[in-house]
């Protein structure tokens, strides 16, 4: 046991007794707590392996000089978990904020801040109060050095180092102290990862200063979390702004950076969401405008047309009115709208990305990791690399010697060959599932269509709202989202083994290479489905008599046609279930899988008072939030950025969706931390990392993806080629368009297996119509495409480069009129520079006098080598 098990030299069992549990204390009540390990006695064999390994790992934590405190089990809740309480003192901070090179305040700010003009009478309802927003001074910093003590601002050197740099120190030491003895040295033995998963520590997270709910009784804690609940976390906040300084002082700039960039996301899709509503509102306008939906439900027109049988043996001939209500439904996403939002979104997603970029730079600059990647590649060395990587190399340039892995160099590339061979099956898998899914809507349509019409006079309420076709889709779609879920856990394994094996340097590294590899998973689970139904479903069907078959005709499961209404109706709906069922269950795994976990942990622990349920079990009590925990925050709302740029054309009001959910999410998110999880190690980030450049690849996807939508999913071009080219009469008119669009079919050239059974064949003629433009029976080229055909597929093409052409040269206009950074921060930049240097300088002028007149006996004379040498420092000050 450590040597923090006995009562401090000092303090009685009653003043113990006295003292509240709830508190961030050691029982002196003087040093705070940093960190906290819990564990539990086990009485196995095993369990004499595991007091071996805390017996090392602990006298090792006290060699490195930090304190230790244990709540022994009989004074936990549950009779068995005992605590080990953490507390850093001064020398071991500056030590490791010295190795960690942490910037610290040194000099006030001085430079006049430029606050953008904001009109206050509006801005002040979002506003919060001023001591929240911007919790603590702007200060000139510099990374610290143990050498310079006196040069920092330094009042009281318990509280100059922030909780969230304590935790982060504690958590490097812990990362990497060895468990083992002297005499036998084993590299693998190290660090509390490895603790934690041999299941000799239970758990190891910092604490919360106080509860959520109400702020700590003692004056020296800062409350920070109950600020956070009281002005961020609650729901009905959710038109205020985010206090982005106070999450960074609590959280680290990793959580900070997150919370920053989900912010601006939902607020730039504001305009995005107003546009797309607006676009749906001019179909809801123009809705009795629609000719072809009028000649679709005219009884002298689409009631006298006989379209050809959807599926074989089991499905008739149906009339082309009974497509109606879908038509209309069709024309509320299909119009001239459709065009300008596609537009649209192509330029808004460079204007959120490049606005992204400057408000980015802008929180560098304001917590200052203007040059932390150089930092976080030398520094931040993930301790498995440490670990496995242990040769080392003189730098040709800079004469340091460096860690060179000659292993993971071979093995990087044995999984990079490894990661190729999994991506097959990976593929094959998310294949097989899609087939299955198609299988499916080909079997079933036949089986909704027999049903609806044996039980037609039950379903007379609802008949006329679903349709075989509209039934199909749905439950495809769902089944599909199901098949969604279920794949994701095992990629998600995957992924991660793939990442592990790979041995990355950093962590930031770690993190990207596991970026990349989950998008690229989820990107082909998420969106393929939406891609067949775009791409591929209705475009390779043949025509009557000549039908393709799935897997070139080795089966009798014909290739799917398009809803009559079109494949554009079928887009949104296969959209509208994957998206908005994948923002419910990520809210119901987010909030409510967490609460019940905590809910059940906590049933008895609730009824003691509150100075006998301490502040570390009370933490124990909560959800620990993982290494990873942010990278699935970033994954869901990529994802959705996805689902609102790639097939938005189909679906104008997705941006909607998407705006009414993240203002949930973020409150959803900051109600989690703050309330279900423990305390996360604090963790520095200069950005959003790999996801910036993701967001930028998938930008400029959706501009191709969106063109190919209106060209080929929707019917906007087959529509404006009839107006201006094949119209009927001098003036343009789109009177007519239905019959045009239609081909004929000799029902009596059907072959047995396409003809439909006698029970399935209401209406006996001559001729069957189809949708395709093909010349008709008895023409030279019969059942061959038209000239019409051509004409549409050249305009279709035409359009794509036109469209493409177009908003790609403004998206890099755009981007080129857009700096990265703001002229007026690289200003700030520059000068605190300048500022600084100077201040390093003077210190070292005054540093260097006081030096020599010490070296004199306290004499001002100085030989002529010391004169020249001061007056050097002072030429050095002008240049500067």
């Amino acid at each position: 046991m450590s040597s923090g098990e006995s009562p401090l030299p000092g303090l009685s069992e009653i003043d113990k007794q006295k003292q509240s549990k709830d508190s961030v204390y050691f029982r002196d009540g003087v040093r705070r707590i940093d960190f906290v390990l819990s564990y539990v006695d086990d009485q196995t064999k095993d369990g004499e392996k595991k007091l071996e390994r805390r017996k090392e790992f602990e006298a090792n934590l006290l060699k490195v000089g930090l304190q230790l405190e244990t709540e022994d089990k009989s004074e936990s809740d549950d009779g068995k978990t005992y605590f080990l309480k953490i507390h850093t003192p001064w020398e071991v901070l500056a030590t490791y904020a010295d190795v960690l090179k942490i910037k610290v305040p040194f000099k006030v700010n001085d430079i006049p801040s430029h606050q953008e003009m904001t009109v206050k009478c509006f801005s002040k309802p979002f506003r919060l109060p001023e001591t929240v927003m911007n919790p603590e001074p702007d200060y000139f910093t510099s990374p610290f050095d143990k050498n310079k003590i006196d040069f920092f601002l330094i009042d009281n050197k318990e509280t100059f180092f922030p909780p969230s740099t304590r935790n982060r120190i504690v958590y490097y030491i812990l990362a990497r102290c060895p468990y083992y003895k002297e005499e036998h040295k084993d590299k693998d033995k190290k660090g509390i990862k490895r603790l934690l998963n041999n299941g000799t520590y239970t758990a190891a997270f910092p604490l919360h200063d106080c509860r959520y709910w109400k702020p700590s009784k003692d004056s020296n804690c800062e409350s920070e979390r109950y600020n956070l609940y009281k002005y961020w976390a609650r729901f009905f906040r959710f038109y205020k702004e985010q206090p982005l300084n106070l999450i960074r002082k609590y959280y680290g700039e990793k959580i900070g950076i997150y919370f920053a960039w989900l912010g601006f996301y939902t607020e730039m899709l504001t305009y995005a969401a107003v546009v797309g509503l607006i676009c749906f509102i001019y179909g809801l306008f123009t809705y009795d405008e629609n000719v072809w939906s009028q000649e679709i439900c005219n009884p002298e027109i689409g009631g006298q047309i006989v379209m050809c049988p959807l599926c074989d043996k089991k499905c008739g001939y149906w009339k082309l009115n009974s497509t109606c209500e879908s038509s209309w439904q069709s024309n509320l996403f299909d119009n001239v709208g459709t065009v300008f939002f596609a537009i649209f979104m192509g330029i808004w997603v460079t204007l959120f990305l490049e606005f992204w970029k400057r408000r980015q730079a802008r929180l560098e600059y304001e917590w200052d990791l203007v040059d932390f990647e150089e930092e976080q590649q030398q520094l931040q060395l993930r301790p498995e690399y440490e670990t496995k990587c242990t040769g080392r190399r003189l730098n040709r340039i800079t004469q340091v010697p460096f860690t060179e892995c000659l292993l993971c160099m071979f093995v990087r590339i044995s999984i990079a060959s490894a990661a190729f061979s999994l991506a097959g099956p990976q593929m094959a898998l998310i294949i097989a599932s899609m087939i299955g899914v198609i299988a499916y809507r080909l079997a079933v349509y036949a089986a909704f269509s027999s049903i609806m019409k044996e039980n037609s006079t039950k379903l007379q309420v609802v008949g006329s709202l679903i349709t075989p076709q509209l039934a199909t889709s749905v439950t495809a779609s769902c089944i599909n989202f199901v098949i969604i879920m279920v794949l994701n856990f095992l990629y998600e394994r995957v992924a991660i083994w793939i990442t592990d094996m790979e041995i990355p340097k950093t962590h930031l590294e770690y993190e990207n290479k596991l970026t990349m590899k989950m998008f690229f998973f989820q990107f082909v689970n998420y969106y393929s489905s939406c891609f067949y139904v775009a791409f591929f479903k209705g475009k390779f069907v043949g025509y009557p008599g000549k039908y393709t078959y799935m897997f070139g005709g080795q089966s009798n499961l014909r290739n799917e046609e398009c809803d009559p209404g079109g494949c554009l109706i079928e887009l949104t709906t296969q959209l509208v279930i994957v998206m908005a069922g994948k923002q419910v269950w990520g809210n119901i795994q987010e909030a409510l899988v967490p609460w019940l976990w905590n809910w059940w942990g906590s049933r008895k622990a609730r009824n003691h008072p509150e100075s006998l349920y301490s502040r570390w079990e009370q933490d124990h009590d909560l959800q620990n939030f993982s290494q990873l925990g942010l990278f699935y925050e970033y994954l869901e709302m990529v994802i959705q950025f996805g689902f609102i740029t790639l097939f938005v054309a189909s679906f104008p009001l997705a941006p909607l969706l998407a705006l009414l959910n993240n203002i949930i999410e973020v409150r959803v998110d900051a109600w989690k931390f703050t309330t279900q999880f423990r305390r996360p190690v604090a963790a520095k980030a200069h950005s959003i990392g790999a996801w910036e450049e993701i967001l930028n690849g998938v930008a400029i996807l959706s501009v191709v993806t969106n063109a190919f939508i209106v060209a080929f999913t929707s019917d906007m071009i087959p529509r404006l080629v009839y107006y201006y080219a094949y119209h009927p009469g001098d003036s343009p008119t789109m009177e007519g368009y239905i019959n045009n669009s239609l081909s004929i079919y000799e029902i009596s050239q059907f072959p047995e297996h396409n003809r439909p059974d006698q029970s399935e064949n209401p209406y006996v003629q001559c001729k069957g119509v189809y949708r395709d433009y093909r010349y008709p029976p008895g023409h030279k080229r019969e059942y061959s495409h038209s000239m019409q055909f051509w004409h549409i597929l050249a305009a279709k093409l035409a359009f794509i480069i036109i469209m493409e052409h177009v908003v790609f040269v403004v998206k890099f206009f755009v981007a080129w009129m857009i700096p990265d950074v703001p002229s007026e921060v690289k200003a700030r930049i520059k000068r605190e520079r300048y500022l600084i240097q100077e201040y390093l300088h003077n210190y070292e002028v005054e540093k260097l006098k006081l030096q020599l007149s010490q070296s004199n006996g306290g004499h001002v004379q100085c030989d002529a080598a010391q004169i020249m040498a001061a007056e050097r420092h002072q030429v050095l000050s002008e240049c500067l």
